[in-house]
């Protein structure tokens, strides 16, 4: 499923129409997008937590030489699906 999937389920389940729902669906993860960004944690009860993880600096190789390399310090997004989610995937 992706963004156009997610809007033609809006109009169908909802009676909106695309533009209403490509709308609702910009702002929904524009919210999600600024908040990881800023870096705090999105809860969608049900469906899971997305939450910004720090990844430390390492040591690395890279393949086609076999050198050692730096790998910078970096941040990540994590999902960790709900209860709810893991039931309903597993059940």
């Amino acid at each position: 499923m992706n963004t156009s999937d997610l809007i033609d389920k809006l109009v169908a389940d909802q009676g909106l129409t695309k533009v209403q729902s490509k709308a609702i669906v910009d702002s929904i993860l524009k919210g999600i997008t600024d908040s990881v960004v800023a870096g705090d944690e999105v809860s969608l009860p049900g469906f899971g937590k997305f939450k910004v993880q720090a990844r430390a600096a390492r040591e690395g190789r890279n393949p086609a030489t076999g050198a050692t390399i730096k790998i910078a310090a970096s941040k990540k997004v994590a999902f960790q699906p709900a209860k709810a989610l893991k039931d309903a995937l597993n059940g």
